[in-house]
Formats: structure tokens, C-alpha cells, sequence
């Protein structure tokens, strides 16, 4: 499924231990880490799955997966909002990767079992900010606890 975000990211980025400033992975690291904080609980299984997922999509090995984290970490504390990632991710990938980062931040949220207001709502903005639809991000939603296996509440609330 992100075969192709990932032959993307490649080219811009290339591997390796060593992260630059503006790095495009720094950008989608940081929304993992506001994804998986936006409930104010963060969980060992949210953690784990940002960490699988950034490992196997970049194909990293443990010392660059670290820097990333680390970098990823640095940048989201110092953000005052999502426009700084946002608008960089915007500009480097298309349509099909944003909607496909879309679902790995759904991932993220369905890690501890639970989808909560907060982090519907930190996705909707997200999304909003990428250019990627409500339906969209909806049904990406839908594809990933379809495919966790989770059964949703759904309220008019939550459908943004």
C-alpha cells in the first residue's frame, strides 16, 4: 500500500543514519508524535507502532530509526501548530501520499484499541491542512479498523 510513498520518499531523502534539518520523514515523524499525544494518554503500544511503522516504511535500521524519533521529537516540541509540517508535506507529496499518511496516523490512533474526540479532531485538522477531503480521511479511517479489527462508535460528533 505505501510501496509508492515510500519509492518517493526515497528519492528525496535517500537512507541513512544521518537526518538533515528539513527532512521531509522529520515533518511526518512529529505528526506521529502529536497523533499519538493527542488524547493525553500515550500508550507503550502507540510508541511501538510509530516506531514499526517509520522502521518498515523507511526501511531504517535501529541507529537511523532513533534519530528520526529524536529529530521528529525536537521538531513537534518546538511546533505551535500543524502548519509547519504540514505545508512542507504538501509540497513534496502528492495527493495519493498525503491520503496515505492519512491512514498511518489512523493507525496510530487505533494502537491503544481506542479512537478518541481529540485525535479525531487532530486528524481532521491534518487532513484539512494536507488537502485531503473529510471523505477521504473518513475512509481511511474505516480501511484501518476494518483492518485492526475494531468496531467503531460513530456519532455526528466524530464524523467531521
Amino acid at each position: 500500500m505505501f510501496e509508492r510513498f515510500r519509492s518517493f520518499l526515497d528519492s528525496l531523502t535517500g537512507h541513512g543514519p544521518h537526518i538533515e534539518p528539513g527532512d521531509p520523514r522529520i515533518a511526518i515523524a512529529a505528526l506521529c508524535i502529536q497523533v499519538m499525544e493527542a488524547d493525553g494518554e500515550v500508550h507503550e503500544k502507540e510508541r511501538k507502532k510509530i516506531r514499526s511503522m517509520v522502521k518498515e516504511h523507511y526501511q531504517l535500521d535501529d541507529a537511523s530509526l532513533d534519530a528520526l524519533i529524536v529529530a521528529g521529537e525536537a521538531a513537534e516540541s518546538q511546533a505551535i501548530d500543524y502548519f509547519r509540517f504540514t505545508s512542507d508535506i504538501k509540497r513534496h507529496f502528492s495527493e495519493e501520499q498525503r491520503i496515505d499518511l492519512i491512514g498511518m496516523l489512523w493507525e496510530i490512533v487505533y494502537a491503544d484499541g481506542k479512537r478518541s474526540e481529540m485525535e479525531d479532531h487532530v486528524i481532521w485538522r491534518i487532513a484539512d491542512l494536507l488537502g485531503v477531503s473529510g471523505r477521504d480521511r473518513i475512509i481511511k479511517r474505516q480501511e484501518v479498523a476494518a483492518k485492526l479489527d475494531v468496531v467503531e462508535e460513530t456519532t455526528a460528533e466524530q464524523e467531521q
